[in-house]
């Protein structure tokens, strides 16, 4: 009875967090609505007062996207004569060979090409290495899957006539969000980045990070706030906040646009998962004392704390998960209370509150369409499930962070699909099945008998929830086991 006790209080506890991060998020919506109200517009300087600016295009073994990337580069409409496009390139296959043969048909572009031999310091040393040699005044970075606007530098630049910007990111949008179920789950929950949090950070000014791509810096904001690190995974989350602790201002323009390619299978939207995960989790080591140490006001500090914590969830969620289970079983037993569970309910306000996020973010990108709503129903509870079926892989991820544990930076494969079989032919696809690949098979099974006896013996409370955990598990897994052993 006391190990069950005590189950129930860690499980509390994993709620408790789970509730308190959706407060943060409701704040952030209600800010999201003010900043619709008055979307920063930047200053127009005339074509003959534009600056230098250098483009940057970090390129890593990325044969199928590459030409798609600098034909994109070549259309952008800023002058000849001030605007310095730098390749990047750590590739180690043929990629290097299209570059080259790329650029000697656009003699009139100033493309500099920079390949390294070694990928010491991976995309961040990369950058580092291409901000010494850079002419431009400003830095735009587009990563190999995305394709800028040829207006891009036009509708960022002028920002920077206050002295204070030190960064303007744009909304990422989705070049293939109807290609399968996981790329529109995947467009439904960077909308609500990209809306709700983004928007809803940046109308308090609170710390917002630079997404990594379809961004521009002024560089001495970046030389400032002691250049590109490469001592965590997401280099970009770094940078932004030590730029923001120096002081510097960023700005958010969401109707800017900067489209990109969603990871089409299981298998490389882990990659990027785990990467994102694990470095937000180490920046929030490396960086989340500082933040309160600072004088930064309680708001911006809670805000900051939210945001680089906001991966622990995952680990919120299997505890949350596994904690269920005894639970029910301790209810079913009559050893637990009905008054119990139905103060618990307390905690579904939290849920309430992420599904209001995710309908405002998505609902408002299609003006509240009837399409849209319907829509949305059924992916809202598909989005949560698969989220939860992500739970382990993400959670080992947050774990190896905190505690951490040094991993190299894997690149998430690109696939610029034609057909919907075609992805088995990419030379870059992962094979290995992980361990947690098995463990989600396992958690599916686990929860599927959850939802058979609940049934049978009738005790409903958990039903949903473990519903939910049975259908994500077993769809994270069978679309990992299905493309990593292609």
């Amino acid at each position: 009875m006391i190990l069950l006790y005590l189950i129930m209080g860690i499980y509390a506890l994993a709620m408790l967090f789970i509730l308190l991060y959706s407060f943060a998020q409701a704040n952030l919506l209600y800010h999201f609505f003010q900043f619709r109200k008055n979307i920063p517009k930047a200053f127009q300087p005339k074509w003959e007062d534009l600056p230098l600016v250098t483009v940057q295009l970090p390129v890593f073994n990325e044969r199928y996207v590459v030409e798609r990337l600098l034909d994109a580069a070549t259309k952008f409409n800023y002058p000849k004569d001030k605007l310095e496009i730098q390749i990047l390139d750590d590739s180690t296959d043929e990629t290097a060979g299209i570059i080259k043969k790329y650029i000697q048909n656009y003699p009139e572009i100033d493309f500099q090409y920079l390949h390294r031999q070694d990928r010491t310091g991976f995309k961040a040393g990369a950058l580092k290495a291409g901000l010494e040699v850079a002419k431009g005044e400003f830095i735009a970075v587009f990563d190999a899957d995305f394709v800028p606007d040829p207006d891009f530098l036009l509708q960022t630049i002028g920002h920077f006539s206050n002295e204070k910007i030190g960064m303007v990111q744009s909304r990422w949008t989705h070049l293939n969000e109807s290609y399968s179920l996981l790329t529109r789950l995947q467009a439904f929950a960077l909308d609500a980045h990209f809306m709700v949090e983004q928007m809803g950070r940046n109308q308090q000014k609170a710390f917002i990070n630079f997404n990594g791509t379809g961004g521009i810096w002024r560089k001495s904001c970046i030389v400032d706030a002691g250049n590109w690190h490469d001592d965590t995974l997401t280099e970009d989350l770094d940078l932004s906040y030590r730029a923001q602790q120096k002081g510097w201002e960023f700005i958010y323009r969401p109707d800017i646009k900067s489209p990109a390619e969603l990871p089409p299978v299981m298998s490389a939207i882990k990659s990027q998962q785990f990467r994102w995960t694990k470095g937000g989790a180490e920046c929030a080591t490396k960086h989340l004392k500082n933040v309160w140490q600072q004088p930064l006001g309680l708001r911006k500090k809670l805000h900051a704390s939210a945001h680089l914590l906001n991966a622990v969830i995952f680990i919120a969620v299997v505890i949350v998960s596994l904690c269920s289970i005894p639970l029910w079983w301790g209810f079913q037993q009559g050893m637990i209370p009905g008054e119990i569970f139905q103060g618990a309910a307390l905690f579904l306000i939290g849920f309430v509150i992420i599904a209001l996020v995710y309908f405002f973010a998505n609902l408002s990108l299609v003006d509240f369409s009837t399409k849209g709503i319907i829509r949305f129903l059924w992916e809202l509870p598909v989005f949560l499930s698969v989220s939860m079926g992500l739970s382990i892989h993400n959670a080992q991820a947050v774990w190896e962070g905190l505690t951490g544990k040094k991993s190299p930076f894997i690149r998430t494969p690109k696939y610029n699909l034609s057909d919907r079989q075609s992805w088995k032919r990419n030379i870059y696809h992962q094979l290995k099945v992980p361990i947690t690949t098995y463990l989600e098979g396992i958690m599916a099974l686990v929860f599927l008998v959850m939802v058979v006896l609940s049934i049978y013996f009738q005790t409903y409370e958990m039903l949903v929830f473990h519903g939910m955990l049975a259908l994500g598990f077993t769809l994270v897994s069978i679309e990992s086991f299905r493309s990593y052993r292609i």
